[in-house]
């Protein structure tokens, strides 16, 4: 993994010979041209690099606590890879900010794969399935999720549910957008399964391991594709399954919650709760230190606390008391490129000014499918402007040479 040159100069030498060092690079350093890119960006633009044949991009699109703030959305990982395939792990109140950041047409964002069943871990999944279906999503949009311990506490039943909450949006929309976005798909297993694959396509194949984390039905993923390995705790205590299965992945997401004392201070939270809380519900930063320094991956990527000027040094201090290893403490628009030979650290430069990107195949509305209609009262009401609409028509018509017809009242 690069880390800073010149820290590492200044630290290995002594002043004289750092001198001496700096004089003589600046003698042999290259010439920058007034009109070429600079080389070797430190920030990701998205949308701008392409990802080697050999190459995983790990983006940190929710890396923040359960209750929810502007700076950190909750629970949310994008994994892209080589061969084309993009996954995101948990989706979290907030995260499709972060996900659209990133410049990806929805088409490729399909596979969602589910930690358990809290809000800070499933909040926008409702955003990515019907806003990425207006957002020109042609594909089923597929969700991988644990069983619980009653088919009511599982994710099939939770997706079934968030349908029924929004009957009023799909009968709005049926008939008007893409049906085979509106799809969803889930596949539910076994959270006590262990290293159990629940998914293998194109090369990658993604492994369960069951999580500690209150009550039945949470779990932790491994990802493995061309010799690489990605491993995301979402939520959990220590282990061990997590410590057999992990060991030297190039990669390991898992969470360093706030230590108690930040959570008394900062939230207000009773003692004896603050410390079930942050220690037994959750890995405390000393807890995931000692999980690291087991494991042993080639960086090792602390998540799911506010990272803030004052509490970054606290979690720091605690995982360096018992892992000495190569890390790296996530916020959000993080990203980790990740090779056999190399892993670079940035951040993103985001664009707010986002526009969703078109679909990757045509779209297919289907007039057959009923949705919801007006009743006789409600369209008495419409005020229909024909003169103007007339214009607006015309206009749009004549710019990009089609032939809609206006209709002869507001109902759509």
């Amino acid at each position: 993994m690069k880390d800073f040159p010149f820290i590492r100069l200044f630290l290995g030498l002594s002043a004289s010979a750092f001198l001496v060092t700096m004089l003589g690079a600046a003698a042999t350093r290259p010439e920058v041209s007034p009109v070429a890119p600079l080389a070797n960006q430190t920030v990701y633009y998205p949308g701008t690099e392409a990802l080697g044949p050999d190459e995983m991009r790990v983006v940190a699109c929710g890396t923040g606590q359960p209750s929810i703030r502007p700076k950190q959305a909750a629970a949310c990982w994008l994994v892209e890879l080589g061969n084309g395939d993009k996954f995101l792990f948990d989706i979290g109140a907030q995260s499709m900010t972060r996900i659209s950041a990133m410049k990806i047409p929805m088409d490729f964002l399909d596979k969602v794969f589910i930690g358990h069943l809290h809000m800070d871990h499933i909040g926008d999944l409702a955003t990515l399935w019907i806003g990425g279906l207006k957002a020109n999503r042609t594909y089923p949009l597929r969700i991988w999720g644990p069983s619980g311990a009653t088919p009511e506490l599982g994710t099939k039943v939770a997706v079934e549910h968030m349908e029924k909450m929004y009957a009023w949006e799909i009968a709005s929309i049926a008939g008007k957008v893409d049906h085979r976005g509106l799809q969803l798909k889930v596949t539910e297993f076994n959270p006590e399964g262990v290293n159990q694959v629940i998914y293998q396509e194109n090369d990658v194949t993604i492994r369960s391991l069951p999580a500690i984390h209150i009550m039945d039905g949470a779990v932790s993923f491994v990802l493995e594709w061309n010799g690489l390995k990605f491993a995301f705790s979402s939520d959990t205590s220590p282990n061990k399954w997590w410590i057999e299965h992990t060991k030297g992945v190039d990669i390991a997401v898992h969470e360093s919650f706030a230590t108690p004392q930040v959570m008394i201070d900062k939230q207000n939270y009773p003692v004896g709760f603050a410390l079930a809380l942050s220690t037994l519900a959750h890995t405390s930063p000393i807890q995931f230190g000692k999980i690291m320094s087991l494991t042993q991956p080639r960086v090792a990527v602390g998540y799911h606390f506010y990272n803030d000027h004052d509490t970054l040094p606290g979690q720091i201090e605690e995982i360096r008391r018992v892992y000495e290893g190569p890390l790296a403490m996530a916020t959000d628009y993080m990203v980790f490129n990740v090779t056999k030979d190399d892993i670079r650290i940035r951040m993103a430069a985001i664009d707010e000014d986002i526009w969703p990107l078109p679909a990757t195949r045509p779209e297919e509305p289907d007039p057959d499918q009923k949705g919801g209609s007006m009743s006789d009262f409600i369209k008495s009401g419409d005020y229909f402007m024909e003169e103007e609409l007339r214009q607006i028509w015309d206009e749009v018509n004549r710019n990009n040479g089609t032939d809609v017809q206006l209709p002869s009242s507001s109902v759509f």
